[in-house]
């Protein structure tokens, strides 16, 4: 529980504009998801050394370092831990990342995560407004890169 609170902790922080302490925040639940014994989730908070992976990358999309939110991304979602996370957690995490490819002029990288994003947790898709955002700005590329012109008018962004 605690190396999720600190995790929460970090974002709430770069989201204050303390990138320092967000990222100490990050490398002490580092250091607590170290000490699992494998993946040992019995409060079903999904913590451990995938989230904090998952974490680094928000944090550095959300200090404006979307480069390295985008380098460290394909590395995570190969890694087994990626899919035993809940779908939430990752359709969540893939509409995030979808920004990030959006900062960096990524309109394909963002599209397939936006697209992931949906085939894993169509409720964050659909009903997330920060999703409906990124659907609406990966869209206005022409043409719309494959699955984002569907999803947009799933969402009503078409019509």
């Amino acid at each position: 529980m605690g190396g999720t609170l600190l995790l929460q902790a970090a974002l709430a922080a770069v989201g204050c504009g303390e990138s320092r302490r967000a990222d100490e925040l990050t490398d002490r639940a580092a250091a607590v998801a170290a000490n699992l014994r494998g993946y040992d989730d019995q409060h079903h908070t999904s913590f451990g050394p995938i989230a904090v992976e998952l974490a680094r990358v928000l944090v550095a999309a959300s200090r404006g370092d979307a480069v390295e939110a985008v380098r460290r991304h394909p590395v995570i979602v190969r890694r087994e831990a990626w899919r035993r996370l809940p779908a939430e957690y990752r359709g969540a995490y893939l509409v995030d990342v979808a920004r990030a490819y959006l900062q960096v002029g990524d309109v394909r990288g963002a599209a397939r995560a936006v697209v992931d994003a949906d085939s894993v947790a169509p409720a964050e898709v659909r009903c997330r407004p920060l999703a409906r955002t990124v659907i609406a700005d990966v869209a206005r590329a022409q043409p719309a890169p494959a699955g984002v012109a569907r999803l947009a008018n799933l969402v009503g962004l078409t019509r």
